[in-house]
């Protein structure tokens, strides 16, 4: 069994929790993730590694309730306990030495991925701007901690309501173009986001890292759930990934296959969902 050991509520859709897993602290590194279940009849549900701490032996999670096994996660309290918590998985993010200054941008929850890739890339001498955007200010999470791993932060709103009005594209093309010059982009966040960041990024000839979180179910590259194109070829995100050249990704293709269960979601979260006022 692996204890909540810490939990907070960062925004009204998104929570923060300690998990006591020694063995996982000990090897994680940035860009990898864990698949957890609550219990035995649970699902199994991946989720990117936001932190971890070796000496304490706890690897942090950030999730936002969008299905079941999230709500059912979201209702447990510190001193809890889930059943699985496996990883590290999938391949750690690897940066060419000569990197000297990186733009690390995250969309929303994506920011909480975009976290331990900034921290790394700042703890190795890298100048490292951030960009995250957020629909409005009431959802912008670990504000401090990516102050604390940036030489600059940028936080934009879709609604202006931070003063900062815009999307994350327009900023990182902003900086881009007033001379700013970036040896890496990585970019995490929603595909559409991911991509449209991608085809500034060509214009200019900026490498640039993506995370891809597709439809996942064993984590080891057994059941072919999480394939994505990349330079016409199939790569399993779960054991080739989840980092990957982002001006090779297909993402037209991976936004049609996350759309494949949408139904049968909305299904089952009616079907186990709250039934108050309901007849």
């Amino acid at each position: 069994m692996y204890k909540i050991v810490k939990k907070r509520i960062l925004n009204e859709q998104v929570k923060l929790m300690e998990i006591e897993a020694p063995y996982v602290a000990r090897k994680a590194e940035p860009g990898q993730f864990i698949i957890f279940r609550i219990d035995e009849n649970g699902e199994r549900v991946p989720l990117t590694i936001a932190d971890f701490d070796r000496e304490k032996g706890t690897v942090t999670i950030i999730f936002q309730e969008v299905g079941n096994s999230t709500r059912k996660l979201g209702m447990l309290e510190e001193g809890d306990s889930l059943l699985d918590f496996v990883g590290p998985l999938g391949v750690a993010s690897h940066f060419d030495a000569s990197i000297k200054r990186a733009a690390v941008i995250g969309g929303g929850l994506g920011t909480a991925i975009a976290y331990p890739q900034a921290k790394k890339l700042h703890n190795s001498g890298v100048e490292v701007d951030s960009i995250c955007g957020f629909r409005n200010k009431d959802l912008i999470i670990l504000e401090e901690q990516m102050k604390e791993v940036s030489a600059n932060l940028y936080i934009t709103t879709d609604d202006g309501s931070n003063g900062n009005k815009g999307f994350v594209t327009d900023q990182l093309r902003g900086l881009i173009e007033s001379g700013n010059k970036y040896d890496l982009v990585i970019a995490i966040g929603p595909l559409i986001m991911m991509k449209f960041i991608c085809a500034v990024t060509k214009e200019y000839g900026i490498k640039t890292i993506v995370s891809m979180n597709p439809i996942m179910i064993d984590g080891t590259g057994m059941c072919g759930g999480c394939r994505v194109t990349v330079g016409g070829e199939t790569k399993f995100a779960c054991v080739d990934g989840p980092d990957f050249d982002g001006h090779m990704v297909d993402f037209d293709e991976a936004m049609r296959r996350q759309q494949i269960y949408k139904a049968e979601e909305r299904h089952h979260i009616g079907e186990d969902g709250c039934r108050i006022n309901t007849k």
